[in-house]
């Protein structure tokens, strides 16, 4: 007699959640193959019948199980929780059947972890969406980073699976960074924990936010996209049967004063605001600064007279958008020597766009004798937790997170200096950072300050980055070598710009032929 498999979805783990046909090919099964937690919700429909309980590492191997007995001529159910078809076992069967095989093949489907985390928070996959599964058991990371870059920079609503796991905890912070660089930070997210199970949590966050939670392989991530909104406790994507560019709005008022056919400078530097100034003076054209705050806004308008601004955290598609209505001229990336992913962003917009693109970049001026050079902000948390006890990050609010994540952090004393953005002081906060230890200052500071400061906390070793003159850079070198204090430098990152320049003149001469 032929047999059967029936690969059955039995959802997010309440017994009413499970489908109709589900249940019906339960109990048309006399052998069930699953993970031994899937029995707890449904165990009311599979009394009597032949169990076999693989452990969770084995998953090909219960594909094997269930795939035998089906050729034995067994009517088989193999169980996954959500849906079998979506990162479940359903696939596993497939490359394991042989085309001779003769045994019925029935897929069920089932409630997904997406639909169903989604459900808890309202109706944030309203719209367009991807899945993502954050393990690189079975996939190369830099695919899932590559993934991740372009679900982030379409603007998709976005739920990650498999977001952070023991042996794994550093990718979604990475992915999570890749979605803020091409999102706006204000973005409305859902993490959902246990989702219709024991233990269920859910909870909404801004974007910005996440980097500083910690999650495990029972959580689910939903990130929404610029439309998404919040109402009464939940979030939702609109359909579009509405005005799209309604949640928007109160941005054309700025942008509609922006000018046309100008040489949009991208800072966030004081010497990318004094370029700008000279571009705006020296060349007789329109001049527009982006900043990525309001208070970057308000540096901007009181460095560069005479240039339009346009501030505010934008996402990647705000600035499509802009730049083609107002049919930009050339970009000129100012923007801060470490901000990457924003220049990474600004070349790939000035490739789609055709809008040519300088990078401008103040030289770096680390030398050997000034401390020691880590290759990655990971490798200089490591070193500080390794040889500090009371330690002052002047690396700013971005990278907090993995300083406060590198292991041996908890034993430590950490001090922070960053800029007096309530969202910023907010989230040092939420990392476990005391009030005590945050210096809330906008920089660059002299030595003399930098010297009574580390002093004054006791500051045994300091983490920097190599930002240059504008940055302050030598003033800490100075600070740490008259308090004998370790001094780490974090490298440059490095990025192959299509055209590069280190002086202002050059980069008004460029400007000027362009």
């Amino acid at each position: 007699m032929s047999g059967v498999l029936n690969l059955v979805s039995v959802g997010p783990g309440f017994g009413d959640l499970i489908v109709p046909r589900a249940i019906a090919a339960l109990r048309d099964s006399d052998v069930i193959v699953a993970y031994e937690l899937y029995l707890r919700w449904i165990a009311p429909h599979i009394e009597g019948k032949e169990i076999h309980t693989p452990p969770l590492t084995q998953e090909r191997e219960r594909a094997m199980l269930a795939i035998e007995q089906a050729r034995a001529g067994a009517r088989v159910a193999l169980i996954s929780s959500g849906d079998i078809g979506i990162y479940a076992m359903a696939a596993l069967a497939f490359e394991e059947m042989r085309e001779d095989d003769t045994y019925e093949v029935n897929v069920v489907p089932g409630i997904t972890s997406a639909n169903a985390c989604a459900s808890l928070l309202g109706s944030p996959l309203s719209h367009d969406f991807a899945t993502l599964s954050l393990s690189d058991l079975l996939c190369p990371w830099e695919w899932i980073e590559h993934r991740a870059r372009h679900i982030a920079q379409a603007d998709l609503a976005c739920v990650m699976y498999n977001v952070q796991s023991a042996s794994r905890q550093e990718g979604v912070y990475r992915v999570l960074q890749l979605m803020l660089e091409a999102k706006a930070p204000h973005t409305l997210c859902g993490v959902v924990k246990n989702a219709y199970r024991p233990g269920q949590e859910v909870a909404i966050y801004r974007l910005d936010e996440l980097p500083s939670l910690k999650f495990d392989m029972l959580t689910t991530i939903v990130v929404g996209n610029r439309f998404t909104m919040r109402k009464r406790g939940s979030i939702f994507t609109p359909r579009g049967y509405n005005d799209w560019a309604q949640p928007e709005a109160k941005d054309t008022a700025q942008e509609a004063e922006l000018p046309d056919n100008a040489l949009w400078v991208f800072s966030g530097t004081s010497d990318g605001n004094a370029l700008a100034a000279q571009l705006a003076q020296g060349q007789g054209r329109n001049v527009v600064v982006s900043a990525a705050s309001d208070h970057g806004g308000d540096l901007a308008r009181q460095d560069c007279p005479g240039v339009s601004v346009w501030s505010g955290r934008q996402g990647m598609e705000a600035r499509r958008r802009v730049l083609t209505q107002k049919n930009a001229r050339v970009l000129l990336d100012a923007t801060h020597p470490y901000a990457c992913g924003m220049s990474e962003q600004l070349i790939g917009l000035s490739k789609e766009l055709g809008i040519p693109y300088l990078r401008y970049e103040r030289p770096g001026e680390y030398q050997p004798q000034d401390g020691e050079l880590c290759a990655s902000m990971e490798q200089a948390a490591e070193r500080a937790a390794a040889l500090g006890s009371r330690i002052f990050l002047a690396t700013g609010s971005k990278d907090l997170a993995t300083f406060m994540r590198t292991p041996g952090a908890a034993g430590k004393q950490w001090f922070v200096r960053q800029t007096a953005e309530p969202e910023l002081i907010e989230r040092a906060l939420a990392l476990g950072i005391p009030r005590e230890r945050i210096c809330a200052m906008q920089g660059p500071f002299s030595a003399e300050f930098n010297t009574a400061l580390w002093r004054d906390w006791g500051i045994d070793c300091v983490v920097t980055k190599d930002s240059g003159g504008a940055g302050g850079y030598q003033a800490k070198v100075a600070a740490a070598s008259a308090l004998g204090i370790r001094l780490l430098v974090v490298a440059r990152p490095r990025i192959a710009y299509p055209a590069l320049v280190a002086d202002a003149a050059d980069a008004i001469r460029e400007c000027a032929a362009l």
